[in-house]
Parts: structure tokens; C-alpha cells; sequence
């Protein structure tokens, strides 16, 4: 039996973009462009990263900074990555991002159907909060928040959250 690599969580370049986008296509009924992850890329303050193992990228996730806000833009992990931690990993590395660039508050749009998803946020202290009627054209989105995410108690449960996806302090 192979040896299951832990995937390595690193910066998105624009050589990841073709791999990313077939990714996008496998995942997504209305998957991103090359040239709007190009776009992203460009812009100073969004971050977008993957996690790669043996070459292959399993996952990406990206966060737009405004301010004290950052909004989670897109996050999404290979069916071969999944059940894996991987999708807790992203989103450590996004808080992460979130708080270097200054953010106190963290917000998202998941498809109403993704129940999976939401739980994930969940554990990450986001609440529903709202709905976009029709955001994803064929679907309703529920709006999250997770506010707070410089204080104590944030703090404590990220680092739970990181000891449990075998993330190092």
C-alpha cells in the first residue's frame, strides 16, 4: 500500500492555475476562468493558497482583506483529499492570513444545499447570519460570520482546531 503524504499548504502562483481550474471544473457547476484566478492573483490583498502533495494540488482556498474584514472567497478540496482534514487545514491557513492582514471579523457564502460545509464553518465559530436569494444562479447561499477572531476565546478555539488537523503551532 502507498504511503498517504500529509499535503503541504503553500502560496497559489500563477503556474497552479491550470491545475487549479481543472480542479474548479471537477467541483463546481459554475467553476472560475484562468483569467479570473489570474485576476485574484494580481490584486494585493487577496490570498490564495494549495495544498499540494507529490505534485498534485488537492485543495485551494482563497481570502479577500478589507480592513478589518476578510471574506473567504472560494475553498475547495479534491475527492481524493477529502475526509483527510484538509478543508480544516485551508481554513487554518486562511484565518491565519486573515489575522496577519490585520482582520477581527470573517465572512463567507456557502451554497444552501452544503450542509458539509456549514458544519465545517460551524466549527470555526462562523454563524449563519442571512441568505443571497439566488447567489450561485441555480441556488440560494447562506451568509456566515465569524467576528472576533483576534480575541482569546477565537484564539483557543483555533489552536484546538489546528491540533486536531495535526497542524503545527
Amino acid at each position: 500500500m502507498a504511503r498517504v503524504v500529509t499535503p503541504s499548504i503553500r502560496e497559489m502562483g500563477a503556474g497552479d492555475i491550470a491545475a487549479v481550474t481543472a480542479l474548479e471544473r471537477a467541483i463546481f457547476p459554475q467553476p472560475w476562468s484562468p483569467g479570473l484566478f489570474r485576476d485574484e492573483l494580481a490584486q494585493s490583498n487577496r490570498r490564495y493558497i494549495v495544498a499540494e502533495s507529490g505534485g498534485e494540488i488537492l485543495g485551494y482556498a482563497g481570502l479577500l482583506l478589507v480592513d478589518e474584514d476578510a471574506h473567504i472567497t472560494t475553498i475547495a478540496v479534491a475527492e481524493r483529499g477529502r475526509r483527510r482534514r484538509l478543508g480544516s487545514r485551508l481554513l487554518i491557513s486562511l484565518v491565519d492570513e486573515a489575522l496577519a492582514g490585520g482582520a477581527r471579523h470573517l465572512t463567507l457564502e456557502v451554497r444552501a444545499s452544503n450542509v458539509d460545509a456549514q458544519r465545517l464553518y460551524e466549527a470555526f465559530g462562523f454563524a449563519k447570519v442571512g441568505k443571497r436569494k439566488n447567489y450561485y444562479r441555480d441556488e440560494d447561499a447562506v451568509v456566515m460570520w465569524a467576528t472576533s477572531i483576534d480575541a482569546p476565546e477565537y484564539v483557543e478555539r483555533l489552536e484546538a482546531l489546528r491540533a486536531a488537523a495535526g497542524e503545527p503551532e
